[in-house]
């Protein structure tokens, strides 16, 4: 039969006839455990003279009792250190090892609380960023778009109102001839008018008998009654969008539209020209003026949106990154702190479960980790009470 030490688990296999009586006491050659060795049940049979019990026979592992007679060999008790060793050893080897699987706490809390908002951070920044830009944008091109049709729409009156001068005025003075309109004093501050902060307005006749436009009434004399065809070699290629527009105005129509005019300084800058009939008579009034005068307050108010947009977009960008770099260092703080809380404490738990009851529990925190070592604790507590309480019984 085999016989196992309750104490350290040492075995031990007996020979079932060599216990005499109702049983036997022998000592644990390992731990010095006395064992109780209780006779198994047999057939009945005649029973033998009774005889007094002999003394305690010491154990010897996978052998038998020593017969009547023969005196045992003293067992050496083993070294208490030593047996709790073997113990812890023992124990050891048959806990087994725990694995790590998948992620540790630390990546956890590094994906869930710094990557994950880092993409909701940047997400959200450039969402913002990119609605603000479009926003000033959509801001700038709406202003800028109604500056233009303001601005048109003043050029367009202006060349309305100094049509109704000029047909009036002709009306008071039949006998003018169109031959002294640039001449004459009156006529020329009825017919040439400022319009906006270069523009000006002119007065020119629709094609006569010969298919020629000519101009009576302008800011430069030089270009008054000559064939306004010929303008066309000192205008260049910028002639046909000025043509187009200027002969498009007859049989009391409007026209209008932009075309290129070249400064004196050699560069090319757009005008907005609306020729309007003078009602009853051959002529056309002619506004003209460049449309970015209008439209240089909005550039201006469209290059400071751009500067306050970069700088907002910087400090935002900044926030970001900061809000960031903080939320880095506060995550990594918090999680090697929890995670070596955690480590201590597993490090107890194994430590307690090979035997060493005396392990220290470092963690005094008063949140769950603290809750969870003051349960590391008790359970050590009440093991350690439970194996004395085993060992007083025993």
């Amino acid at each position: 039969m085999i016989i196992i030490c309750e104490e350290c688990g040492k075995k031990y296999q007996i020979d079932p006839s060599r216990i005499k009586g109702s049983g036997a006491k022998a000592k644990c050659t390992a731990c010095g455990n006395m064992m109780t060795i209780p006779k198994p049940e047999a057939k009945p049979a005649a029973r033998p003279e009774a005889k007094p019990l002999e003394p305690p026979p010491a154990l010897r592992p996978t052998r038998e009792i020593p017969a009547k007679g023969e005196e045992p060999a003293p067992a050496r008790e083993a070294p208490r250190p030593r047996a709790m060793e073997e113990e812890k050893s023992e124990v050891k080897e048959a806990v087994p090892k725990a694995r790590k699987k998948g992620m540790g706490l630390r990546s956890k809390i590094f994906v869930l609380f710094f990557l994950v908002p880092i993409v909701l951070f940047v997400g959200a920044g450039y969402l913002y960023l990119l609605q603000l830009e479009n926003l000033s944008s959509l801001i700038t091109q709406e202003s800028t778009k109604a500056v233009t049709q303001l601005g048109e729409q003043i050029i367009a009156e202006k060349a309305r109102s100094v049509a109704e001068q000029v047909r009036l005025f002709l009306l008071s003075h039949p006998n003018l001839k169109k031959e002294e309109y640039n001449n004459d004093r009156e006529f020329r501050q009825v017919a040439v008018q400022k319009v906006g902060l270069t523009g000006y307005t002119a007065l020119y006749a629709v094609p006569d008998q010969n298919g020629v436009w000519r101009t009576w009434a302008h800011d430069n004399p030089k270009i008054i009654s000559i064939d306004m065809s010929t303008l066309k070699g000192p205008m260049g290629g910028n002639f046909g969008g000025f043509w187009k527009v200027f002969s498009s105005a007859k049989d009391g129509k409007e026209s209008r539209g932009y075309y290129t005019w070249q400064e004196k300084d050699g560069s090319f800058r757009d005008k907005y020209m609306l020729c309007a009939p003078v009602k009853g008579t051959p002529y056309n009034v002619a506004a003209t003026t460049y449309l970015d005068e209008f439209t240089k307050p909005v550039k201006e108010m469209e290059a400071k949106a751009f500067v306050i947009s970069t700088d907002t977009r910087s400090i935002v960008l900044g926030i970001l990154g900061g809000t960031l770099l903080l939320i880095g260092v506060i995550v990594a703080l918090y999680g090697t702190r929890l995670t070596s809380r955690i480590k201590k404490l597993t490090a107890v738990a194994e430590q307690i479960s090979v035997g060493e009851m005396d392990a220290e529990i470092p963690v005094t925190s008063k949140d769950e980790i603290g809750d969870l070592a003051e349960a590391i604790g008790r359970m050590q507590e009440s093991i350690r009470l439970s194996i004395e309480r085993l060992r007083r019984r025993r």
